[in-house]
C-alpha cells in the first residue's frame, strides 16, 4: 500500500521566537536551522525580512540545503499595488525558496484590523500570490484566524481559501490563530473546505495551543485530508504555544493508524536523534527540558520500583507504549544497561566514532556521563564535549598543552576621569613542549578575559586558534543560593562555518566557564587534524 506524504513545516524561527522571553540571534537562528534542516523538516520558515535587522540579516543568503527556506510576510496592502508595496518587496527581494503570504480571512479583522472592503482583501490576496508566483518562488497562504473566521462567515472564508489556490499557491494553510477551535470542528471545517473546492493536496493546518489540543487539532486535520503540518520545536510560541512537532514526528510515525498510511521526512534513522533534538533546542535556549514531554522527557519512559517495574523488567511493551530507543531516549528502570548501550552507540556513531556493544570501555564511558550528567552536565547540547569525553574515554586525545594555572582578577575603580569603572584581568600560564608561557590579557568582564589570555600564546599551535571564534555564551544556574552549582554552555566557530557546543560544570562560574574554553580549543585541534571520531576508533 503506497502511503501518502506528509509535508513538515518547521515555524520555530517565526512563531516560535514571538515566545516570551526567547529572542534568537542570527547565530542562533543559523543554528537552529541547520538543526532543522539535518533532521529532515521539509519546510523551515525564517523569519519576516524586513521586520527587523535580525531577520533582514538571516534573509541575506539561503540558510538550508535540503529543506525549503521560507520568508514570512504580508499580503499586499489594500490600494497599493504589489510592486510598490514595500512589505512584498523585501519578501520578493528575499534569498528564500518559499514564501509564506499571511492573509486575513476572517470579515471581522478584515474590516477592523484591515479597515478594507471584503473583495479588496481578496484583491490583496490575489495580487500578492501572483507575484510570488511570477518571481519563481513556491507561494502559500497562511489563512489567519480561518476557523474563527469560517464559523462566522463560511462563505467569505473559504473564498479567501479558493481565492489563495486559484491566484497559484501551492499550499493554503488553515490557521486557528487563537487556539480555541476543538478537535470536532477542526474536522467539521477541514472537510467542508476540501467539498468547496480546495483539495487537501493543497491544505496545511497551523494550530495553536491555547486548549492544550494543538497536537489533537492538527491530527483531526490530517484524518479530514491537510497534507502539511506546521509547528514548532518542543511546542514553543506566543501564549500557550504552537502544535509541538517533535510530539507530531512521533506519533506519525509510530502510531499505526498513521504510519500504515502516511510518511515524513524524517525516516527511522533520523526519528533516533528525536530526543537529541529536542534536548539540544532547549539547551540553546538555555532552558531545562520538560522531564514529562511526550517520547523525549526524562520521564516518558521511567517507572519507579512495584509492579510497574516488575511488569517491565519481563516484558517493557507491559508499561510503554513504544519503543524508547525509536525516539533515541532511554528506559529508566531495567536490569541491564543494552537499552542505554543501543543509545549511546547511536550517539557515537553520528559523531564517527565507532565501538563495539561488549567493548569494556563502553560501559566505563556511559558510567562516566551518568556519573556526570548527576552532576550537572548536559551533553545533548554540547556536542564537541561529548566527543571529547568518548575519545578520551574509548582512546587518547593528544596532549597538546597543559593549563599549570590562571587566575582572574576583577577591580571595580575610578579611572583618571573620575569614571566608576569594572576591569577583568585574568592570566594564564600554559606549557607546550615543555615550554612554559605566561599570558596576561583584559576583557569585558571575567570570562572574555580568561578568554583572551588563554588563546593569546599557545605556541606552535596559535596560528591554528586565529580563526576561532565564540558565538555564544549561556549560563544556567542549576539549584538556588550563592553555593548554586553552575552550567557553562559555549557555541564557537571557524572560518569553515562550522560549529560546535562544548559545556564546563562547577559551583565556580569562572572554573566551569574554564572547562568548556579547554574543550572548545581541544576540539578546534582535533578538527583541524580530522581527529575527531578517529582517536576513538583506534
Amino acid at each position: 500500500m503506497t502511503r501518502e506524504r506528509i509535508y513538515l513545516f518547521d515555524t520555530t524561527l517565526r512563531d516560535g521566537q514571538q515566545t516570551p522571553g526567547i529572542d534568537f540571534s542570527v547565530e542562533d537562528k543559523i543554528a537552529i536551522a541547520t538543526m532543522l534542516d539535518d533532521f529532515g523538516m521539509d519546510y523551515v520558515e525564517g523569519g519576516y525580512p524586513g521586520a527587523n535587522p535580525t531577520d533582514t540579516e538571516f534573509f541575506k543568503q539561503t540558510r538550508t540545503q535540503k529543506a525549503s527556506f521560507v520568508a514570512f510576510g504580508m499580503t499586499k496592502r489594500a490600494g497599493v499595488s504589489a510592486s510598490n508595496d514595500p512589505g512584498l518587496r523585501a519578501l520578493l527581494d528575499a534569498r528564500s525558496d518559499a514564501i509564506c503570504l499571511v492573509a486575513k480571512s476572517w470579515d471581522y479583522h478584515v474590516e477592523v484590523a484591515l479597515g478594507c472592503s471584503n473583495e479588496e482583501n481578496l484583491d490583496n490576496i490575489r495580487a500578492s500570490v501572483e507575484a510570488v508566483v511570477a518571481s519563481g518562488r513556491e507561494a502559500m497562504v497562511d489563512c489567519e484566524h480561518f476557523f474563527d473566521g469560517y464559523k462566522a462567515n463560511p462563505a467569505y472564508a473559504l473564498a479567501c481559501a479558493r481565492t489563495a489556490l486559484e491566484a497559484g499557491a501551492r499550499w493554503v494553510v488553515l490557521c486557528d490563530t487563537n487556539g480555541g477551535t476543538q478537535p470536532p470542528e477542526v474536522r467539521e471545517i477541514v472537510a467542508a473546505v476540501i467539498a468547496g473546492g480546495v483539495p487537501g493536496a493543497n491544505l496545511g493546518i497551523h494550530a495553536h495551543n491555547d486548549t492544550g489540543q494543538a497536537v489533537a487539532n492538527s491530527l483531526a486535520a490530517v484524518e479530514a485530508g491537510v497534507r502539511q503540518i506546521q509547528g514548532t520545536l518542543n511546542g514553543i510560541g506566543e501564549r500557550c504555544g504552537n502544535a509541538n512537532l517533535v510530539t507530531l514526528i512521533a506519533t506519525l510515525a509510530l502510531k499505526e493508524t498513521y504510519s500504515s498510511r502516511f510518511e515524513t521526512g524524517a525516516d527511522s534513522e533520523k526519528l533516533q536523534e528525536l530526543t537529541t533534538l529536542a534536548h539540544a533546542f532547549d539547551e540553546l535556549l538555555n532552558r531545562s527540558p520538560d522531564p514529562q514531554a511526550p517520547y523525549v522527557g526524562a520521564s516518558a519512559f521511567a517507572t519507579k520500583a512495584g509492579i510497574h517495574a516488575s511488569a517491565l523488567l519481563k516484558d517493557p511493551r507491559t508499561y510503554e507504549h513504544v519503543a524508547p530507543e525509536s525516539v533515541g531516549n532511554l528506559r529508566r528502570v531495567m536490569v541491564s544497561d543494552q537499552g542505554g548501550k543501543a543509545n549511546f552507540i547511536n550517539a557515537l556513531k553520528r559523531r564517527g566514532i565507532s565501538v563495539a556493544k561488549d567493548d569494556p570501555r563502553l560501559d566505563k564511558l556511559i558510567a562516566i556521563v551518568k556519573e556526570r550528567e548527576a552532576t550537572g552536565y548536559a551533553y545533548e547540547g554540547a556536542d564537541a564535549s561529548f566527543a571529547l569525553l568518548a575519545s578520551r574515554t574509548l582512546g587518547t586525545v593528544p596532549d597538546f598543552f597543559r593549563v599549570e594555572s590562571f587566575r582572574v582578577m576583577v577591580e571595580r575603580r575610578f579611572d583618571a576621569n573620575g569614571n566608576l569603572k569594572t576591569v577583568s584581568e585574568a592570566v594564564v600560564k600554559v606549557v607546550v613542549d615543555g615550554e612554559v608561557m605566561m599570558s596576561v590579557a583584559e576583557g569585558h568582564g571575567p570570562v572574555n578575559a580568561l578568554d583572551l589570555a588563554l588563546r593569546k600564546d599557545l605556541g606552535k599551535y596559535q596560528s591554528e586558534i586565529v580563526d576561532l571564534e565564540l558565538a555564544d555564551y549561556k549560563v544556567r544556574i542549576l539549584n538556588g543560593g550563592t553555593e548554586a552549582i553552575t552550567r557553562v554552555l559555549i557555541e564557537s566557530t571557524d572560518r569553515t562555518g562550522a560549529r560546535w557546543w562544548t559545556v564546563g560544570v562547577s559551583d565556580n562560574i569562572i572554573d566551569a566557564s574554564f572547562q568548556a574554553l579547554m574543550d572548545s580549543i581541544v576540539y578546534k585541534l582535533l578538527k583541524n587534524r580530522d581527529q575527531i571520531g578517529l582517536i576513538a576508533a583506534e
